[in-house]
């Protein structure tokens, strides 16, 4: 029954497959979407969308196929404001409650609260009837009832047969800044595998050694086979305090995510303020931290290499075009800034430049000429899901 709702996720440009939606009627056939369609929404979110990004387009394409369904979605605005300003709960017998409530099937449940939608022309609230708060009424919230519809509020005794209210979907298009979690997942991007041809044969190829057991009478005869290992370098680079503050533990997922990921060949991390100069620091400390010379990783690192920078580029005009232009009033930069930052893109053509502050905020934010130089430079995304996806493909592309 369920077939055309398949072929409509596909026409919204969902990638639903055949083994996940049979994986769907499995569960549904287990019973487990609880015979609801809040429950069938949730089974078929979690068994068919393979990313969060995916969800708010799944929430829409859900709600636009199944709007004839009926449902307690529209609800008269003036019921809602009353049940938006709850009384604290009067005092009630629980068995007494219980007892009075018993035997009520769902059917029933939506009669009467149709019933209560004609009926009800003013505010009730402690009662045991009328849509209300605080009550033990079966429709409502902040009170108790065995069983009923909870009608805005919070849940607090998780006995609500259905919720009507205002859906509320959370927003997970790709704008959304990151979690550790999605930098992780996002960083598989970034794998070039070697080839079968080269290193000793020493990783276990289970299937192969089955077969290969199989044809030898069942006598244990092992497989190897040379492991495929990741070739990818990665450089990051990471602008270090000022008004680098406020992205503090978004920059600190994004370093965690990355040195928790064990597959690159080689990780190496140093830090600049604002933007580079003849140094960079070995530490997030960059006043006191040990500094390495900007030439010599230049010189050292092959191109191949890929290099991320990280910083919301935000700083006065001059620091990037003036010699002696360094915020550091102690610290006599010999070139300018964006000497440096070109230097870095001449030597390694896959670079990109992660920026935390929002897209949208570019063109106007303090600092906007900076940005703008930087970006007429270096390739800048913007620090969210789909600006961190796009900045690893980017990565990725040979020039």
């Amino acid at each position: 029954m369920f077939t055309d709702f398949f072929y409509y996720l596909r026409s919204c440009g969902l990638k639903v497959s055949l083994n996940e939606w049979m994986s769907l009627l499995e569960a549904m056939r287990l019973g487990l979407h609880d015979s609801s369609l809040t429950g069938f929404y949730y089974l078929a979110r979690m068994l068919l969308m393979k990313s969060e990004a995916d969800f708010d387009r799944f929430d829409r394409a859900f709600l636009e196929f199944f709007r004839d369904v009926q449902s307690f979605d529209e609800l008269p605005k003036e019921l809602l404001d009353w049940l938006s300003r709850p009384i604290k709960p009067r005092e009630y017998n629980k068995e007494d409650v219980d007892r009075r409530f018993a035997g009520l099937d769902l059917e029933t449940i939506r009669k009467m609260m149709e019933q209560r939608l004609r009926d009800q022309h003013e505010r009730h609230d402690g009662g045991n009837k009328w849509i209300g708060t605080g009550g033990t009424s079966p429709f409502g919230n902040s009170g108790y009832s065995p069983t009923g519809v909870r009608v805005g509020g919070e849940s607090r005794h998780r006995n609500a047969v259905q919720v009507a209210a205002e859906r509320q979907f959370r927003d997970f298009r790709q704008d959304t800044t990151l979690d550790a979690r999605q930098f992780q997942m996002a960083f598989r991007r970034l794998r070039q595998l070697s080839s079968r041809t080269e290193g000793p044969k020493d990783e276990l190829q289970l299937e192969e050694t089955i077969r290969e057991t199989c044809d030898n009478a069942g006598h244990l005869k092992l497989a190897f086979d040379r492991p495929r290992t990741n070739q990818v370098r990665l450089l990051l680079l990471f602008d270090s305090g000022g008004s680098m503050w406020p992205y503090t533990q978004l920059c600190g997922q994004l370093f965690r995510a990355v040195h928790q990921s064990s597959h690159f060949k080689e990780l190496r991390t140093y830090y600049f303020h604002n933007c580079p100069y003849e140094t960079l620091s070995l530490s997030a400390n960059y006043w006191s931290g040990e500094h390495i010379p900007t030439e010599k990783v230049l010189h050292d690192l092959s191109s191949q290499w890929k290099v991320i920078f990280v910083g919301d580029g935000a700083m006065a005009l001059s620091e990037l075009t003036e010699q002696g232009g360094s915020i550091d009033y102690y610290h006599y930069n010999q070139e300018a800034g964006i000497t440096w930052v070109r230097r870095f893109v001449a030597r390694f053509p896959h670079l990109v430049w992660l920026n935390p502050i929002p897209e949208n905020q570019w063109s106007y934010i303090h600092g906007r000429s900076s940005i703008q130089l930087l970006r007429e430079t270096v390739d800048m995304y913007p620090l969210s899901l789909e600006g961190l996806d796009a900045a690893l493909k980017r990565l990725m592309v040979n020039r």
